[in-house]
């Protein structure tokens, strides 16, 4: 015979209460499984009158045209109620103090906390200047402002879409990018350091992908991608407006994939790398030649898009966390070369979490080698570079680089040390985001 069920003595109202309740939680914690949901958004800020383009100081005219259009684009994530929005924008970087004018309307209107909110720019050399100077430029302020507006828009769109997915990361890699230290021989005993091409000197070519398919159908959503390289294939010469290397690789997978696929790009960490072909004065398009700018934007995408297609890693964890934290560095010293004992420079570091992946922002343009130092150094299994976040801080270059000498290392504010600064405080903040919810 079967044993005797075992019974509970239930000897009050409040007590049969209290059990129910408790039983009943967890009832539904199985049945109802804690998962990864995402939303897309996506939206044109494509000037719609001349206005001033940014990244050359000797490009002094307004726009003459538009090559290819600007977007801005959101993905938000969220899990058991901790949200996470990466929002990309085709322009070349928050300067002239935009930065937390532009995220101060979002996080407001869409209810976000500081850390939940990472902000890039893809630095094309080819958008309009923000700023909110109305004197100085008219045209251009009234662009940003519209700008704060659509961003706002993008990430609530991103919001509201919010479905369960099933998320999976794959890598490629891509030439596309190149050290852009060149070293010029001046004499047998003397040389420099020049803008120009290195292929001689390492650097990460890898494709970092995030892909994202909706768990109720079986082709991709949206993907997100990042690859280390300044998007300046155009130079100070060309007057269109156009999203240049990541700008045109969003285009291709987007048009690749179909209506309604978002593909939002970041720009790795790229202080020191520019395309293989750089600062070209137009779109060459004579006698069936293809527009570098168009030939390396679309090699790009279609790495992402043939590693889309092969195989992935599906992510088993989606617990969602974040970070930001103002992070003060050695600057430099009196004579630019060695740090003041008093000489510092802040520079924004917002890190997060989903699953086994980190995201790591950097509000500036750090050399490659510190991006591949935290990369290797984090103790999640996959980790996202993401560059000119939530601030613009300008150049971070290697301690090495100094002696070389060079325009990232003369126009940087930051002095010999803030590489090794970054790179412990970043893996600090990561080790403690993964251990988090280890203990």
């Amino acid at each position: 015979m079967p044993p005797d069920p075992i019974r509970f003595p239930l000897r009050s109202p409040a007590l049969l209460l209290c059990c129910l309740v408790v039983f009943g939680s967890i009832a539904r914690t199985v049945a109802e499984p804690s998962g990864l949901r995402a939303g897309l958004g996506k939206v044109d800020i494509t000037p719609d009158r001349p206005v001033r383009m940014g990244g050359y100081e000797s490009r002094k005219d307004p726009s003459l045209g538009v090559h290819d259009p600007l977007g801005a684009r959101a993905l938000a994530l969220e899990e058991n109620g901790q949200r996470l929005v990466l929002v990309s924008i085709d322009t070349l970087g928050f300067y002239n103090e935009t930065a937390e004018p532009l995220r101060r309307g979002i996080l407001d209107e869409c209810n976000l906390k500081p850390s939940e909110l990472f902000l890039c720019a893809i630095h094309t050399h080819s958008a309009p200047i923000l700023t909110f100077d109305i004197e100085k430029a008219r045209a251009n302020a009234e662009y940003t402002s519209k700008l704060g507006t659509q961003l706002i828009q993008v990430v609530r769109t991103a919001l509201e879409k919010l479905e369960p997915v099933q998320a999976s990361v794959c890598f490629g890699s891509s030439p596309v990018g190149v050290n852009r230290r060149e070293v010029v021989q001046q004499s047998p005993t003397n040389s420099k350091v020049v803008l120009g091409r290195n292929p001689w000197r390492m650097t990460d070519r890898e494709v970092q992908v995030l892909k994202l398919v909706r768990a109720d159908a079986g082709k991709p959503e949206g993907v997100m991608f990042a690859y280390p390289t300044h998007s300046t294939s155009l130079g100070p010469k060309n007057y269109l407006i156009s999203g240049d290397i990541h700008g045109i690789a969003e285009q291709f997978l987007e048009h690749y994939f179909g209506e309604n696929f978002v593909a939002p790009g970041f720009a790795g960490a790229s202080g020191n790398i520019d395309p293989w072909v750089r600062v070209l004065p137009d779109f060459r398009a004579t006698n069936g030649w293809v527009p570098e700018p168009v030939l390396l934007g679309t090699l790009l995408g279609e790495e992402v898009a043939r590693v889309l297609e092969g195989p992935q890693i599906l992510l088993t964890n989606y617990t969602v966390r974040s970070q930001l934290r103002t992070v003060t560095l050695p600057g430099k010293g009196i004579e630019g070369a060695e740090p003041s004992t008093n000489s510092t420079a802040p520079i924004n570091v917002t890190i997060a979490r989903v699953g086994e992946i980190a995201f790591v922002g950097w509000g500036g343009e750090i050399f490659n080698e510190v991006g591949q130092a935290v990369k290797k150094a984090s103790p999640f299994r996959y980790t996202f570079i993401l560059t000119h976040c939530n601030g613009a801080a300008g150049y971070l270059p290697t301690r090495e680089s100094y002696p070389e000498g060079g325009y990232e290392v003369e126009s940087s504010r930051f002095g010999p040390g803030a590489a090794e600064g970054l790179i412990d405080t970043t893996v600090r903040m990561l080790r403690d985001l993964h251990d988090s919810d280890s203990k």
